[in-house]
């Protein structure tokens, strides 16, 4: 048996990257100093997240992201594996891609609501496909692992965001980050020789037939002697 990956491109690919469908969220709501940027336009073929993480304002910690807008948006994802980042380039450092299967109406004072997030850490190093299984995603709350008993619901996806973070003061200042597309995956197995099932049921009925030919002749045989003694 062999497999197939299947893909359909979320952001990038075959469906052009636009800064219209991100929007910065950084500590900055926090009183924090760290700021980022999604570079990119539908002519270009690569995307850049890139900025600067500042740890010394909040004590340590800090982030800075980039997330999709509005609240609108729906993706159904149930039919596929898991999400997948073509990187192109990267600076060794560790990223964070983040969904969201619920967003809450904002506070009075304008703040969101904090809801559940599903989280993976990957390091981004060289130029490669980051492929992500849903059961990799683990599910945190205001940045803290959770355990939960309903799983992310695939059907209903509001958010993706890219995150750069300091994971307790071990990153900080300058980070960027290349992205081809951002993709959900599905592997499918199949034969790899087609031929080989029809190879096997011929041979079976070949053995069946030379099986009825020898039970025939056999009890022809058996009739003959019989008539003879």
């Amino acid at each position: 048996m062999a497999s197939q990956t299947s893909r359909i491109d979320l952001f990038g690919g075959s469906k052009a990257w636009s800064p219209l469908d991100w929007t910065s969220s950084d500590d900055r709501v926090r009183g924090g100093s760290s700021h980022s940027t999604l570079t990119c336009s539908p002519s270009s073929p690569i995307a850049r997240f890139h900025g600067n993480l500042d740890i010394t304002t909040l004590g340590g910690a800090g982030f800075a992201s980039q997330r999709t807008r509005g609240t609108d948006r729906t993706w159904d994802l149930s039919e596929y594996d898991g999400l997948e980042l073509d990187v192109d380039r990267a600076d060794g450092k560790v990223y964070t891609i983040t969904l969201k299967d619920e967003i809450l109406p904002k506070r009075p004072d304008g703040r969101e609501q904090s809801t559940l997030s599903w989280e993976y850490d990957f390091p981004a190093e060289k130029k490669e496909r980051v492929s992500i299984k849903w059961a990799d995603f683990k599910a945190t709350y205001r940045g803290k692992e959770k355990k939960v008993k309903t799983p992310l619901n695939l059907t209903n996806i509001k958010r993706v965001s890219i995150m750069m973070r300091s994971f307790f003061g071990t990153q900080e200042g300058d980070f960027s980050l290349e992205v081809a597309s951002i993709s959900a995956f599905r592997t499918e197995s199949y034969r790899d020789d087609p031929s080989e099932k029809r190879m096997s049921f011929e041979a079976t009925n070949e053995k069946e037939v030379d099986t009825f030919e020898n039970n025939k002749n056999g009890g022809l045989m058996r009739s003959c002697l019989g008539c003879c003694f």
